[in-house]
């Protein structure tokens, strides 16, 4: 193992083996989902997440090792790298203490200290700094000449190379930094002047709490309040031990002239240079910790999300509703093809009631509708109820879909080419109505920050949201598999190995030649190269094959320990499959090969017990309470049902029926402490929720 591998294993807590083979793996190609699926032995077991978290820090650490190339040459450059220095910098691995280290030979802009430097003053400050008072009178006359035009000027110029060296200090730094992890506090005020503006962020208007103590969510209100410049927030420490310590361990005696110079110098880098430095550093490490806090609740809720229980192929009416506008409605196969589309006015102030009533039984009947689909924005409890009060001649499924990120789909480039010919409001329609039916499908058409289940999205390191969403979107696709006779372009995307130009060739394929009859039959696409169809085909499913284990989450080059396990049950692939007995008879330890071990052999003989099963729950009815549909309605005590729309480290938000969705708090949700709302809830949970407060005010219900 190289130093990498160490360095990870201890970090993250993983055997170093188990990093070792997951490097090499991911050297070699192969992707996260892949990996974590079909390569259990050469990791041990990890998960996608473990398995991400070796790829980030193996990348961080690349990354520091340019970084410390850089540092390195700079310093040679300089004629001041010692072996002793040279040592220190290719030992260390943290970044902090990396730049530290670095400080005092970092080239600088012209900073006073720099000034002073140019002008001749540091053999002054070095009198100073070692306290020789025999020595200051003559280094002070020394220095006053050329720029220097007096003692007090070279005094003040030697004071600011010393308060620089104070700064530069790494032991001043971590004292600090030791003193800003225990004891700094973060506080907030409302610009005057801004307070009626600012009315949104009034719980911080005059706001202090140890920062340590500060929830990702408070934080990332805060600077996002600073950022729209309602707010001045600030990170200090509060007391000035900090600087009276590096005074007593710096001056001998005060009272000299060189004790005064030092004393005024210390206090000046402190509060002009080295408090600066680090409450910049901690808005930085803070605002990283928030963003990170902030991102995983958003994966999580993402992930929930993407993994939904789905409807599956059922022939659906949709319905965008409105008031004004009416209602869209579109029919859609059981495969998701458009059949039709039109508009009904149910609601005020048009309030054709009757003709709506008329026109969806009539669709009902016409296009075999077995469940409806309405979204559930403005309009939609008005609809759902319109819609339950008709007399259909079936039982009909009802259910409310969330609209979030609908309209962006609707204007989407994927919209266009999938609907060329229709408007937006169609696009949108048909967009609830397929979210029904395959959420997942679905929502990868959509950008995941626009589906509205985080908080802050915009406020975060951008860059870090997309990776993690992209590839929270990844692990969901991967963990579910994809039809691929059915699949669209946009979906086969996510898959392992493939990307754009390979889905692109997989539809183009489709087309030409009609449905893949196999997964064999994957190998003719152009581009289908020998390591993206390893790392893509157990994720592809074709029903109907006549290799039964082409529908399955079974891995092709597996096939042949299954061949062997019937031939020694004297049967048939499709008899092992459908006989839980003859499973039964299975001995796996007979077939642990240098290749095969038992976490693959325990995985195939799962999904020989229910080959190709979707991973997903069941879906289930939901309905509102129909005396509670505004706000004005609500009264506190009432029980009512609810649908979690949203999970955040403080709590989730749940839809009750009503425009404004009600916030159970981490502290209400359980009688245990618990630190993880997602322990207790997840995304589109039915709920039974009590109302404990209204604030009509602000809308807010808890």
């Amino acid at each position: 193992m190289n130093d990498f591998d160490l360095i990870i294993a201890s970090g993250l807590n993983i055997p170093g083996q188990q990093v070792k083979h997951t490097l090499d793996l991911l050297n070699d190609g192969a992707t996260i989902p892949f990996i974590s699926r079909y390569r259990k032995e050469a990791t041990g077991g990890l998960n996608e997440v473990q398995i991400a978290d070796i790829s980030d820090e193996y990348a961080r650490l690349k990354d520091l090792a340019k970084r410390k190339e850089t540092i390195l040459s700079t310093i040679d450059a300089q004629g001041k790298l010692t072996d002793e220095l040279k040592a220190r910098i290719v030992r260390s691995w943290n970044q902090t203490e990396l730049e530290d280290i670095y400080l005092p030979y970092k080239p600088k802009r012209r900073t006073r200290a720099e000034l002073a430097r140019l002008k001749g003053l540091e053999p002054l400050a070095s009198a100073i700094m070692l306290q020789r008072d025999q020595l200051l009178g003559s280094c002070l006359k020394k220095s006053v000449k050329g720029e220097v035009e007096s003692e007090e000027e070279a005094l003040a110029g030697a004071r600011d190379i010393i308060a620089e060296q104070i700064s530069e200090s790494e032991e001043n730094r971590n004292r600090l930094r030791n003193a800003f992890t225990a004891r700094s506090v973060i506080s907030s005020k409302v610009i005057k002047g801004k307070e009626e503006e600012a009315q949104k962020y009034r719980d911080y208007f005059d706001y202090k709490k140890a920062l340590k103590h500060c929830f990702s969510h408070n934080l990332l209100a805060l600077r996002r309040g600073e950022a729209e410049g309602f707010l001045r927030v600030k990170i200090e420490v509060e007391d000035d031990r900090m600087l009276e310590q590096m005074k007593q361990y710096s001056v001998r005696n005060p009272h000299t002239l060189c004790g005064e110079q030092l004393v005024a110098a210390i206090d000046d880098g402190y509060k002009r240079l080295l408090m600066p430095s680090i409450e910049s550093e901690f808005n930085v490490l803070s605002k990283d910790k928030a963003d990170d806090e902030a991102i995983t609740v958003f994966a999580g809720n993402l992930k929930q999300l993407l993994l939904s229980p789905p409807l599956g192929q059922k022939n659906v009416l949709a319905l965008d509703p409105g008031f004004r506008t009416g209602c869209k409605v579109v029919c859609l196969s059981a495969q998701g093809e458009l059949l039709y589309h039109g508009v009904i006015f149910p609601h005020p102030p048009v309030a054709q009631r009757d003709a709506a009533a008329k026109i969806l039984t009539q669709l009902v009947g016409k296009y075999g509708i077995q469940a409806f689909a309405i979204g559930d924005g403005t309009a939609g409890r008005e609809t759902e109820t319109f819609v339950r009060s008709l007399p259909f001649a079936d039982k009909m499924q009802i259910f409310a879909v969330s609209e979030n990120g609908a309209s962006i789909y609707s204007a989407s480039k994927v919209a266009r080419d999938e609907f060329p010919d229709e408007d937006l409001t169609v696009r949108g329609a048909v967009s609830i109505g397929r979210r029904l039916m395959d959420p997942l499908a679905e929502l990868v058409k959509i950008d995941p920050k626009s589906i509205g289940v985080g908080q802050y999205q915009h406020d975060v390191n951008q860059t870090k949201l997309k990776k993690a969403l992209d590839q929270t979107v990844v692990n969901a696709v991967n963990s579910v598999g994809v039809d691929l006779n059915t699949a669209s372009k946009h979906l086969l995307t996510y898959i392992s190995g493939l990307g754009p130009q390979l889905a692109e060739n997989i539809v183009a394929y489709r087309q030409q030649n009609g449905a893949f009859q196999s997964r064999e039959e994957v190998k003719k696409v152009a581009r289908m190269g020998a390591k993206a169809y390893e790392q893509c085909a157990g994720f592809l499913r074709i029903s109907g094959s006549k290799n039964p284990l082409d529908n399955s989450a079974v891995h092709p080059e597996r096939y042949g320990v299954i061949k062997q396990m019937a031939k020694d049950l004297h049967c048939t692939i499709e008899e092992l499959i459908k006989s839980k007995e003859l499973q039964k008879n299975i001995d796996p330890a007979k077939y642990v090969t240098s290749q095969i071990g038992m976490p693959t052999l325990k995985d195939i003989l799962s999904e020989l017990d229910k080959p190709g099963r979707d991973p997903r729950k069941e879906i289930e009815e939901f309905s509102f309470d129909p005396n509670v549909c505004a706000f004005e309605d609500l009264q506190v005590g009432m029980e009512l049902n609810g649908i979690v729309n949203n999970i955040t480290n403080f709590g989730c938000f749940v839809n009750i029926g009503i425009h404004e969705n009600g916030l159970i708090h981490v502290s209400q949700m359980s009688d245990r402490r618990i630190t993880n709302p997602s322990e207790i809830v997840s995304l589109h949970q039915g709920i039974k929720v009590k109302i404990l407060s209204i604030d009509s005010d602000r809308k807010r219900i808890e």
